[in-house]
């Protein structure tokens, strides 16, 4: 079983560092919450893990079933199974959808997909992502609402079948039904083995998906390696507690930590 394994990274965007001394393993077949108010470190861990050239790590390692992952381009990880769903994925007018995902699929192959296995492959994806299979012949994300942005970057993993799977937001401009099949998506990927690192919003998807692990970062940092009970405590606490419990002060804090729930990352307030 392959392993990541990230040690004391830094890392940082234009000049301000954002990552300051990250410590985590992660097994695979792991589901990981990956928790922590607005600006500090969560979407930055897995676009730095997956290479984004916006990011530059200035010290530390990160490694993959022993490779140095660091040293290798974002599309060399891919191919070692690694994968991200942006929060925010890029239209790219003239590219067709499904020729994209067929390039990708080949990237990962030893050999080129057939064209009949490649379209039966892709209307199983369609069919489990519930998407209209005729957003598959259209310009990659182009005209596409933020939810079939969202079901298309699932579509995606469907195809590729990592080994780990990183999902930013993944459920942010869903409705419920949409978490609910993005969730159905990611426990059947979950018993085939797949791992995860989810960043949500929303405790909900977290109940759907029933992560293994919560990792709370804070300040750049991962403070809290803890158990599923967590996520629980941060929607109905906020994180207040990691200031009075663990003695740790939380930077660019937005109004009172006691009064706000995982609902936007230390933003939304709980209903009393």
């Amino acid at each position: 079983m392959a392993t990541l394994i990230i040690k004391d990274l830094h890392a940082e965007v234009e000049g301000k560092e954002i990552l300051k001394g990250v410590n985590l393993t992660v097994n695979e077949g792991e589901t990981i919450a990956l928790l922590g108010p607005n600006g500090h470190g969560k979407s930055t861990l897995l676009n730095v893990i997956m290479g984004h050239p916006k990011y530059k790590v200035t010290q530390g390692s990160v490694t993959y079933d022993g490779v140095d992952i660091l040293s290798k381009t974002t599309d060399e990880r891919a191919k070692m199974g690694l994968f991200l769903a942006m929060q925010n994925p890029s239209e790219v007018p003239g590219v067709i959808n499904s020729d994209f995902l067929r390039a990708a699929v080949n990237a990962r192959n030893e050999k080129p997909i057939s064209t009949y296995n490649f379209y039966k492959l892709l209307d199983k994806a369609t069919k489990d992502v519930k998407m209209p299979f005729d957003l598959a012949t259209r310009s990659l994300n182009e005209g596409f609402s933020g939810g079939e942005k969202k079901r298309n970057e699932i579509l995606q993993m469907v195809m590729l079948n990592p080994h780990i799977a990183m999902l930013d937001e993944i459920d942010s401009g869903l409705d419920v039904d949409a978490i609910q099949i993005v969730a159905d998506v990611i426990k059947q990927e979950q018993e085939k083995g797949m791992g995860f690192f989810v960043i949500s919003h929303y405790a909900r998807l977290y109940d759907l998906i029933h992560p293994s692990r919560a990792i709370v970062m804070i300040n750049g940092k991962v403070v809290i390696d803890g158990d599923p009970s967590t996520i629980k405590r941060i929607d109905q606490e906020g994180y207040e507690f990691i200031k009075t419990e663990l003695g740790i002060e939380i930077a660019k804090e937005e109004a009172n930590m006691n009064t706000v729930s995982i609902g936007t990352c230390a933003v939304k307030e709980i209903i009393k």
